[in-house]
């Protein structure tokens, strides 16, 4: 079964901008639909964007739009996130993930703070 990694996370000023990556294990990511979900400290999880397995269809949570951008290379088999102008609340670890699945990997953290 394909194995999901994200990575690009780090601590970021308010303001700031990001593009994490979520990276596969092998070729069935061109097939896959991806989501990105995020955990805020204290938090449940919440879904932030989906993106279909082509790359045209793509969807985000109301907090999410205009701020965040879901894209994917599948030549590489590496989806991404990008941030920005970076909010405080923006903090917490964000995952990917198969449609519909929990996440199943250890995310990676994005801090924003001064």
């Amino acid at each position: 079964e394909v194995q999901l990694v994200e990575s690009g996370g780090g601590l970021v000023q308010p303001g700031g901008s990001l593009r994490l990556s979520c990276s596969a294990s092998d070729n069935t990511f061109s097939h896959l639909h991806l989501d990105w979900y995020r955990q805020a400290p204290g938090k449940g999880l919440e879904w932030v964007a989906t993106i279909t397995s082509d790359g045209s269809g793509r969807a985000y949570n109301d907090f999410a739009k205009g701020r965040f951008t879901v894209s994917r290379d599948n030549a590489k088999n590496t989806a991404y996130l990008g941030i920005n102008s970076l909010k405080a609340e923006d903090t917490a670890v964000y995952y990917c993930s198969k449609l519909g699945d929990p996440p199943q990997s250890q995310g990676t953290q994005v801090t924003v703070s001064s």
